[in-house]
């Protein structure tokens, strides 16, 4: 049984075997059948101890080179298998990445962020820059710099919200009632000329259908030795037909006052009342949505700018306000109210909104 032939006729049915299974499972199966303590090639080794010397020497290196090749043949295979089933987990657990996200995992952009969004889009085409500040200020630039005097009602504790002062004997702080102390430090700071809006948050003592303790305001500056009040209209009159999307959208002006501007005007704009509903555009009716004028010469002055060689205008507007107008929310409350299915109503899809980046 240990002749040439034999052997030879041993490692072909061995190595057949090896080839023909297809799992690692049968392949163990093979090993075990030809190189287990029961197997063929065992068996073999253990019967060379009847053999003369000479005999066994002979015998024992060509069962050896049998059972050197049927090892290398399982590794080799068993490395083929495991490539196979690899191949085979990665085909059954591939996950198609290109598929859109599902619907309600989609999350919703706040109309207030969209708003603001906007209107820094629409005044950077305009050449503005954004400017911020501290939401708490100090007396002088929350009223002194802007010219609001003392007696001044925005100074009463029923429309702001005072903290103690830092030191003794000096005035309280405030949180700021509008974002005008931004362009004061703005003016401060920075040498004309300027362009900016100051987008942000306001604090006043105030809380109903049309009013919050926390509102968001952007108020806008331009300081420069040319520009005038024509200047100032045409600009408001493009940013509102811009953001409200009407072309030929009525925009009047009408005499107002404010402490520190001169002369000052409110920004009207045309609409219609229809069955108890607003409409923007062209009707018979008019809607007021912003304030604004030339810089007064004494907050010029109060910020180190000379107003005989300097002027400039100013507006501004709520951003809960024109955001109610444009996309029909009817109760200011509901912006702060943390409820996910009107934000999923109101909110904005990401990628889809008009934005400074993707435009409008």
């Amino acid at each position: 049984m240990l002749d040439q032939t034999s052997l030879d006729t041993l490692k072909s049915e061995l190595l057949a075997e090896v080839t023909a299974a297809t799992d690692s499972r049968a392949l163990d199966e093979a090993r075990v059948s030809a190189l287990g303590k029961k197997g063929r090639v065992t068996a073999l080794m253990k019967g060379l101890g009847g053999l003369s010397p000479d005999e066994r020497r002979e015998a024992g290196q060509r069962l050896n080179l049998v059972k050197e090749a049927v090892a290398a043949a399982i590794e080799a295979r068993k490395a083929e298998l495991a490539e196979a089933e690899l191949e085979a987990r990665l085909a059954r657990e591939t996950v198609d990445v290109t598929l859109p996200a599902r619907p309600f995992s989609v999350g919703r952009i706040h109309p207030i962020s969209q708003t603001i969004e906007e209107l820094v889009a629409i005044f950077g085409e305009m050449g503005f820059s954004v400017a911020e500040g501290p939401h708490i200020e100090d007396d002088f630039h929350n009223f002194d710099a802007l010219n609001i005097p003392p007696e001044h009602p925005a100074r009463q504790e029923h429309d702001t919200f005072f903290l103690p002062p830092r030191a003794e004997g000096e005035a309280p702080l405030v949180l700021r009632t509008h974002t005008s102390p931004v362009q004061i430090r703005t003016m401060q700071q920075v040498e004309p000329p300027l362009r900016i809006i100051c987008p942000g948050r306001t604090f006043r003592a105030d809380s109903d259908a049309t009013h919050s303790p926390m509102f968001h305001q952007v108020e806008g500056l331009v300081i420069d030795k040319k520009t005038h009040m024509g200047h100032l209209k045409g600009t408001l009159i493009e940013f509102c037909r811009t953001f409200f999307g009407i072309d030929d959208l009525p925009v009047r002006f009408r005499p107002s006052y404010f402490p520190f501007t001169e002369p000052s005007a409110e920004v009207d704009i045309g609409c219609a009342r229809e069955g108890g509903r607003l409409k923007i555009g062209a009707g018979g009716d008019w809607l007021e949505i912003l304030g604004s004028g030339m810089v007064h010469p004494k907050v010029l002055q109060n910020c180190g700018i000379d107003p005989e060689v300097y002027q400039g205008y100013a507006f501004g507007m709520g951003i809960e306000r024109i955001a109610m107008l444009k996309y029909g929310i009817p109760d200011l409350r509901t912006f702060f109210d943390s409820d996910l299915r009107w934000l999923r109503h109101y909110g904005f899809v990401p990628l889809e909104a008009p934005s400074v980046v993707r435009g409008l």
